[in-house]
């Protein structure tokens, strides 16, 4: 089972325990942010990606410098441990490292999530790689990632779910990243970027090991 395989077999579990009106509307969500291009609008294939001043795990600062491959860097732009699809990813990522590696590359993993929450992810999914906590979605407002939650979509993470962003993120914005990937040479050059509004797709781990060979 490839990685959209299983993200699909998630969405299909998610049917089936979810009303239908509550899919609905989570629906309509993903669908409004599709019509305003919002992935059109972010960091694109040719660009240079920036440079940052980020707290790992660990709340150890780090440069994308100290971070980067020998010759290329996949990054992984994820909503949250709390989100299943993330954590779905997170693992696909995971069992492909050796292989990313063995391409010369290393694998980091972004969220807006506090070093607290990213590590209690990294432990839960047995993650390897880093993750970086992108305090206030800082960087990912400079690649024109971010979103805010429709207030909706806030209260039914909150009492349909048991989901509180501001807890995770340890602010009041509501606001998300697009599920992105970035592949990116020595040079910071953009290499390959998936972006997409559905957080229920992701970049097939197939995909960036295509790209990292070209690398």
């Amino acid at each position: 089972m490839n990685l959209q395989e299983a993200l699909n077999a998630r969405v299909a579990l998610s049917k089936e325990k979810i009303p239908n009106d509550i899919l609905e509307i989570m629906s309509k969500a993903t669908n409004n942010l599709k019509q305003e291009g919002l992935s059109n609008k972010a960091l694109q294939v040719g660009a240079t990606f920036p440079e940052f001043n980020l707290p790992n795990e660990k709340g150890e600062i780090k440069r994308l410098e100290e971070v980067k491959g020998e010759k290329a860097t996949v990054i992984s732009f994820y909503r949250g441990g709390w989100c299943p699809y993330c954590n779905i990813e997170l693992q696909a990522l995971q069992k492909a490292l050796p292989e990313f590696k063995n391409l010369g590359a290393n694998l980091i993993a972004i969220t807006p999530e506090t070093p607290d929450n990213s590590l209690s992810t990294s432990e839960k999914n047995k993650i390897e790689f880093s993750v970086i906590s992108d305090v206030d979605n800082k960087l990912g407002k400079e690649m024109d990632l971010v979103f805010q939650l429709p207030k909706e979509i806030q209260e039914i993470y909150y009492t349909k779910f048991n989901i509180d962003i501001e807890k995770h993120n340890q602010n009041k914005d509501a606001e998300l990243p697009l599920a992105a990937t970035y592949i990116i040479d020595n040079n910071n050059e953009v290499k390959y970027s998936f972006l997409n509004e559905d957080y229920t797709k992701r970049a097939e781990i197939s995909e960036i090991i295509e790209v990292l060979k070209t690398i």
